[in-house]
């Protein structure tokens, strides 16, 4: 079965198929800009859960598909949870990765090691319109935040996001491992797991 996934980012399209396919689910994925390259996929939500299923219901609605989509963030203790659902274009239009870690350093300055916990969050939504279904699901990953970035691999925060168990950010794991734990990870298990028994 052919689903459009709601995002233009090609890191996330690619663990998302390798999710979704490890749950049993080896769907043919596609991505918005594939069918439906005018979506605009807007995010007005002050929840996670609730843009992954508005985004999910705008590209069903574009593109004649069921749809997949997430949200994601992280929420900073010392920053009282931002920036949270506005994570991705925290340093502003257009959203980039670079210009939001350099403001995210800005803002820990001076905050001791302690007091720089954080977790990612991320909601995964399902939307088949022609079922009727749609299915929304939560996962979280607890770290503390770095002062300086560490690894090339990854996107988003990752390279400022320490894992203490493992010693390592987001960055410096490779993408098996961290499909391991992230909270992409466990947002589409809990997914996968649900549609498995809704599906057929």
């Amino acid at each position: 079965m052919k689903v459009v996934v709601a995002s233009r980012n090609r890191h996330k399209l690619r663990e998302i198929g390798v999710l979704l396919t490890d749950a049993g689910l080896p769907w043919e994925l596609v991505s918005i800009d594939e069918v439906a390259p005018g979506c605009a996929l807007h995010e007005a939500e002050v929840s996670f859960e609730g843009n992954a299923l508005s985004k999910a219901r705008q590209a069903a609605a574009a593109s004649g598909l069921p749809a997949l989509a997430d949200d994601s963030g992280i929420e900073v203790d010392a920053l009282h949870g931002a920036p949270g659902v506005y994570s991705a274009r925290w340093s502003g239009e257009p959203c980039d990765d670079a210009r939001n870690n350099q403001k995210m350093l800005r803002e820990m300055v001076g905050v001791p090691t302690e007091k720089r916990t954080a977790r990612y969050r991320c909601a995964a939504g399902f939307v088949d319109p022609k079922r009727g279904l749609e299915i929304v699901r939560a996962g979280a990953c607890e770290g503390r935040l770095l002062d300086s970035p560490r690894g090339t691999g990854g996107f988003g925060y990752d390279p400022l996001f320490f894992i203490e168990s493992l010693g390592r950010t987001m960055a410096e794991m490779d993408l098996a491992e961290k499909n391991r734990l992230s909270h992409r990870a466990a947002a589409f298990r809990q997914l996968a797991r649900a549609l498995a028994t809704t599906w057929w």
